[in-house]
């Protein structure tokens, strides 16, 4: 358990490069609804190198942790404890102190892409595509093994990445099939679409989305919407975007290292929105 969510506590997001995170924001303006005026949540910039000597200057008043690249796996030898979501795709974005000193791994991204999707009436699918094969791909096919009931195919650059997501797919215990990228426009007739790649990667597919486009998941919010999201809107498709992962997935930290439940899903993403706005 997380220590008292009266005390005085600090959190933070790490990771390389890390100026442009929006969890201070999201956190911070949970605190303000939930009363917490003197809780801190701030940012540094850590990588690899520096991440164990961070953790050991961290006194008491921490409470937890978000973690972002290229944190997620290199900080798993270092703490106590990882939750069985965390453990299914090797990456750990949540740290949480408990009140004995013990240092606590979770995942939030695959649970806050699961209710992404529920919130815009997505609870089962019978097949999905997924576009891109890095991190957030695995996350991706953790989050559709709790929804998807038929076949996952994964799009992909180079066959040692299709043979990476094939064993992700074994991991998880999801039927994953793998296809070229040259065929990646086909991955747009999916009932569900989600897109893991980095911006600008999916703008030549846009010109590709069908006339009756289904439901895209693109995990970006900056710069938002995309080609691709814009276009699937155009044509009257459901669009869930990269701020609804992120408000979502930093609910269920805030809860965990606060120990309030539940947090202010609404405030949270209007804050979100703001700051992008404003950017």
């Amino acid at each position: 358990m997380p220590h008292r969510a009266t005390d005085a506590r600090r959190a933070a997001v790490l990771g390389s490069p890390i100026a442009h995170s929006l969890s201070p924001v999201l956190h911070r303006a949970a605190y303000d609804e939930l009363g917490l005026g003197d809780w801190s949540y701030d940012r540094f910039e850590v990588d690899e190198a520096a991440l164990p000597g961070f953790l050991e200057k961290l006194g008491p008043q921490w409470a937890g942790l978000s973690l972002t690249m290229p944190l997620k796996r290199a900080v798993i030898p270092l703490l106590d404890e990882i939750s069985d979501t965390a453990a299914s795709v090797d990456a750990v974005n949540t740290v949480v102190f408990t009140e004995d000193g013990r240092r606590v791994g979770d995942n939030t991204d695959i649970p806050g892409m699961v209710a992404a999707l529920r919130e815009h009436g997505i609870e089962q699918v019978d097949s999905a595509a997924v576009l891109g094969a890095g991190a957030t791909a695995s996350s991706a096919l953790a989050a559709l093994a709790r929804i998807c009931t038929g076949d996952i195919t994964v799009y992909v650059r180079s066959e040692d990445r299709a043979a990476e997501m094939r064993q992700w797919g074994e991991r998880l215990e999801v039927d994953v099939r793998t296809a070229d990228w040259a065929d990646a426009g086909q991955a747009l007739h999916a009932p569900l679409v989600i897109a893991t790649t980095p911006a600008g990667t999916t703008d030549a597919l846009a010109t590709a989305v069908p006339e009756r486009p289904a439901t895209l998941f693109d995990v970006l919010y900056e710069p938002w919407p995309t080609e691709l999201a814009a276009r699937w809107s155009m044509f009257g498709g459901a669009v869930v975007g990269g701020l609804d992962l992120l408000v979502h997935q930093a609910v269920l930290q805030v809860e965990q290292m606060t120990g309030r439940s539940p947090a202010p899903l609404e405030v949270m993403r209007h804050a979100g929105e703001k700051a992008l706005a404003a950017r």
